[in-house]
């Protein structure tokens, strides 16, 4: 079985997985950055509203509410839903599917045209290089 692993891992596999875990890490921030600081605010101001302060009180805390902000609820220790913050992530969610769809549909074209690209022509023969050169001497 380590015999198994070691062919597998050594494929590329592993590491190819290990590039794309490690490059979606480092993607995610980004995505929550733009959907946050860019695309939520004028949003927001389109329709009045921030999402993130989207919440529903299921308990109160001290002191009672109703409370302002989600920060404003959080730090009386109320227990809330935080649907606002649901929509944010949903709204991550498809930004990140929209761009590894993107993404996969580039490198499926890329591929596409590799595939239709037209080979080149086989490289003669000796046999075929050297009647050649013969024909030519005769014509000469």
């Amino acid at each position: 079985m380590w015999q198994e692993f070691k062919k597998f891992a050594i494929k590329g596999n592993i590491f190819d997985m290990a590039v794309g875990i490690i490059i979606g890490a480092a993607f995610a921030p980004i995505v929550g950055s733009f959907v946050n600081d860019v695309l939520m605010p004028p949003i927001g101001m389109l329709f009045n509203v921030d999402f993130a302060n989207w919440f529903s009180v299921l308990q109160q805390g001290d002191p009672l509410g109703p409370y302002a902000t989600l920060e404003a609820a959080k730090a009386a220790g109320a227990v809330t839903i935080n649907w606002g913050v649901f929509i944010n992530a949903v709204i991550n969610f498809l930004i990140v599917a929209f761009a590894v769809f993107m993404l996969v549909k580039g490198a499926a074209n890329l591929k596409k045209k590799e595939e239709e690209a037209p080979a080149a022509p086989p490289k003669p023969s000796e046999d075929v290089l050297l009647l050649r050169e013969i024909r030519d001497a005769l014509k000469k």
